[in-house]
């Protein structure tokens, strides 16, 4: 099969098979990451490694990566920002552009005027560890003219998966038997040694690096043999800073085929009581059709919400019945809810937020700030 004719679809059954398990459950550091990706697919390894290049150069995967679980490594917050309309596309432009600590970049909208609807863009923040979350978002004010932000630090996470294409026919309201995982935020503190190993594996693969060992290179981009390396990064995933081998599909543009992943990308925000929202949180993150949910304070300019999660669909009914089952399991184990919205998704951009405060500090000297007037 010559490298025009092989499938780059999503719905191809083969690469169909990949993708249910690479988006989202190779978890954590492997040497061999593609190998396990081979075994949990039934698909040999040869042809693994021919569709993953394929759909990385094709456009349907956006980008092949080690993930890291950026909440140990470095404070972060979903950012709301109010920004006048003549402003919201130079704001959205400049954080996805020129910002490399702003993550995902979202334009927002609720179905009718409700609290914090003025709110239209929506961004994840990560400032690396010792440096300041408010003062980076004053600069970013200075720099878009936005008028006000709300930082909404995750106080715990209970899901945390992509998985589009294995949600794509899940039924409203299909969950696990067990409550999901509380994850906490506690930041982990890290040598410049194992920095320069979290550098090397978050980097994005190009296709000629899909390979059967993955890690070589990376070995020695790091100034490492593969044996010390490895060992490294498997003492990093103990200690919980590794996260999914994953690769990420262009769920928001349309592919090259004319199709989409995904269409609507609904954040559904809900009031609990205080006290409550770790019971809340795992409850609703028990429900397979979210990628991520978490405990946020969104303050009174969203009615106090304090639990959040994402989902993604193609079709927004369909959404918004995931949604109602989740309301109705909620009022079925007695957690009451003051206040419920879903915010939409509409323009989006998403890349890695970088972490290295290294990079925060030489990125400091680019724009003109004193890296020792940004620290926390």
């Amino acid at each position: 099969m010559t490298a025009s004719t092989i499938p780059v679809s999503i719905d191809d059954p083969t690469n169909a098979k990949i993708l249910a398990v690479s988006e989202d459950r190779i978890q954590g550091f492997l040497p061999t990451p593609f190998q396990e990706i081979s075994r949990l697919s039934g698909v040999d390894l040869d042809t693994v490694l021919e569709r993953i290049r394929a759909m990385l150069t094709g456009g349907t995967i956006r980008r092949v990566r080690q993930t890291l679980l950026t909440t140990s490594l470095a404070p972060g917050a979903l950012v709301a920002w109010q920004v006048s309309p003549d402003r919201l596309d130079p704001a959205f432009d400049y954080m996805f552009q020129q910002d490399p600590f702003s993550g995902h970049v979202v334009v927002r909208s609720t179905d009718a005027a409700t609290p914090g609807s003025t709110y239209r863009l929506w961004t994840t923040l990560k400032v690396p560890q010792g440096f300041s979350m408010t003062k980076h978002c004053d600069f970013l004010v200075k720099q878009t003219g936005a008028d006000h932000y709300r930082l909404m630090p995750a106080k715990r996470l209970f899901a945390l998966g992509v998985g589009h294409v294995r949600r794509k026919d899940l039924p409203p309201g299909a969950k696990t038997d067990d409550l999901a995982k509380v994850t906490d935020t506690n930041i982990v503190e890290l040598n410049d040694q194992e920095w320069r190993v979290l550098t090397a594996l978050k980097r994005e693969f190009e296709p000629d690096e899909i390979q059967p060992n993955p890690w070589q290179h990376r070995a020695s981009e790091a100034g490492m043999t593969l044996e010390e390396f490895t060992r490294l990064a498997q003492a990093l995933n103990h200690r919980g800073v590794v996260g999914r081998f994953s690769t990420f599909l262009e769920h928001v543009k349309k592919l090259s085929d004319g199709s989409r992943v995904t269409k609507f990308n609904a954040l559904f925000h809900w009031a609990v009581p205080h006290g409550r929202e770790l019971e809340a949180g795992q409850q609703v993150g028990r429900h397979h059709i979210l990628t991520h949910a978490y405990w946020r304070e969104a303050g009174p300019e969203f009615k106090n919400v304090n639990v959040m999660a994402v989902a993604h669909g193609t079709d927004k009914a369909k959404l918004l019945e995931h949604k109602t089952a989740i309301d109705q399991h909620l009022e079925s184990v007695s957690i009451p809810v003051s206040y419920t919205n879903v915010f939409w998704g509409g323009r989006s951009e998403i890349k890695p937020s970088e972490i290295s405060p290294i990079a925060y500090q030489q990125w400091c000297k680019q724009v003109g700030l004193d890296p020792q007037q940004m620290r926390a």
